[in-house]
């Protein structure tokens, strides 16, 4: 049976907390909170206008969603707990999507939050089968296994089979880090906003070749939030559609076969990524050559390489040429990562593909003044999670206008695409349930998440 056709759906609000390095100094509650509220107020709606909500997180016992959720209100709507490895915030963007689009649902609220361990990522049910066993046998069939950590070794082994291929050298790597840390300095919310040299990304430690220190990305806690909203949602107030940004084409996919030809490009999920873009694109009317502005998945320089590639932002094999002709920064073809990625800006698994969505919607609205590609009317998205899944969506005005002429001005009093701040008791007064809520439920919740600001 063929796809229904889906009705426009918008994101409406976003919100997001800094990404900060994971030390236990601040609990989930907290994160999802301070994300929570300030898309809601950058929505300019209350949590009784939502009518489902999704939380995304990887790390957390069964229900933290509710948990996080009761402290905006307990108005008895359905809540998804989401976990889809490093997909798992734009797999609740999807969920979300789908709800809005085929008349589930008219707002839908989706947060997601990680709090995790330092370190490498690892994995904590030892008492039974990993769910990607098969892609590190094959890993380790076709190219061995070093002591460096896992996802570094399968990333960088694509890394290696593209240079193998390709003709792409150590260097093209380096230089993919080297922007991504140029961009995030501009970003406030970026967990490292340093700037590197390419001698300084080459000669930090060595991971796993061609992978140093500086491209890969950290382990991060943090949140994110958007509202999604329906066409007749914004009918009805005409004085938020400035503001919205149509999500007007997506795709969720999983492995396609080729994952076990022994490829090590093929291994880190190529061929659904491809499919993704593509089919995105298609449902937006657009090619890859109108994109001049993405958010990738950049959990190693190597995969923001083989990405390139199967996004179709460069020619099949030539994602090192676009990278040396300065083609993925300001001034060049298509400006990826303006948010620093996720090598610099943090990798908070449930937050990350949200945090994304939050920086096109700015970038798109006009308001992310001090790092803006200039002229945007699209913006592709792509997140990517082993195991596997990818989610694509592409991003445009609703008005059909270019960044240029800016959206509806920020009504918080400040612009938070360049200014992380935090909001007052009464912002949070406006928004929360005014039918339902529950202190008991918000606990401390508001006075931590204050102290920090």
């Amino acid at each position: 049976m063929g796809r229904k056709p889906i009705s426009p759906t918008y994101v409406l609000g976003v919100g997001l907390t800094k990404f900060i390095k994971p030390r236990g100094k601040v609990d989930y509650t907290e994160l999802g909170f301070e994300a929570g509220i300030k898309a809601l107020l950058d929505a300019q709606v209350t949590y009784d206008d939502v009518d489902q909500g999704i939380a995304c997180y990887c790390y957390g016992d069964s229900t933290c969603g509710q948990r996080v959720f009761y402290q905006f209100g307990m108005t008895k709507i359905p809540i998804y707990n989401v976990n889809n490895n490093c997909s798992t915030g734009s797999t609740g963007l999807h969920m979300a999507r789908e709800m809005v689009g085929h008349g589930a649902a008219d707002c839908v609220m989706v947060v997601g939050f990680e709090k995790m361990f330092p370190g490498s990522l690892q994995s904590f049910f030892r008492d039974r089968t990993n769910p990607t066993s098969t892609t590190v046998e094959m890993m380790k069939q076709t190219r061995g296994i070093t002591n460096a950590p896992g996802a570094a070794q399968m990333f960088g082994n694509a890394g290696r089979e593209y240079m193998e291929m390709h003709g792409a050298k150590p260097e093209d790597f380096a230089e993919i880090a080297r922007i991504n840390h140029a961009h995030s300095k501009r970003n406030p919310y970026s967990q490292f906003q340093h700037e590197y040299s390419l001698d300084e990304i080459l000669s930090s430690p060595k991971i796993h070749d061609p992978l140093t220190k500086l491209q890969c990305c950290p382990t991060s806690d943090g949140g994110a939030s958007a509202i999604i909203v329906s066409d007749s949602f914004l009918a009805a107030r005409p004085h938020l559609r400035l503001q919205a940004i149509q999500i007007a084409g997506q795709c969720l996919a999983t492995d396609a076969d080729s994952l076990f030809n022994r490829s090590s490009i093929s291994l880190m999920g190529f061929d659904m990524t491809k499919y993704a873009a593509k089919t995105a694109l298609a449902e937006a009317g657009l090619s890859a050559q109108d994109v001049t502005l993405c958010e990738l998945h950049d959990c190693f320089s190597a995969n923001e390489m083989i990405t390139l590639d199967a996004l179709g932002l460069s020619e099949p094999g030539k994602a090192h040429e676009m990278v040396r002709k300065g083609d993925i920064t300001y001034g060049g073809k298509c400006v990826v990562n303006p948010s620093g990625g996720l090598i610099s800006k943090g990798h908070p698994l449930g937050a990350t593909g949200i945090a994304q969505c939050v920086e096109l919607v700015w970038q798109l609205r006009g308001w992310a003044d001090n790092r803006l590609v200039r002229g945007a009317k699209v913006a592709l998205q792509h997140n990517l999670g082993l195991g596997g899944a990818v989610v694509c969506t592409v991003y445009k005005r609703a008005d059909g206008k270019s960044n240029l002429d800016v959206a509806s001005p920020p009504k918080v009093g400040y612009n938070p695409a360049v200014e992380a701040r935090g909001f007052t008791r009464k912002q949070v007064d406006q928004v929360r349930s005014h039918k339902a809520r529950s202190e008991w439920a918000l606990g401390e919740t508001q006075n931590q998440v204050e102290a920090r600001f």
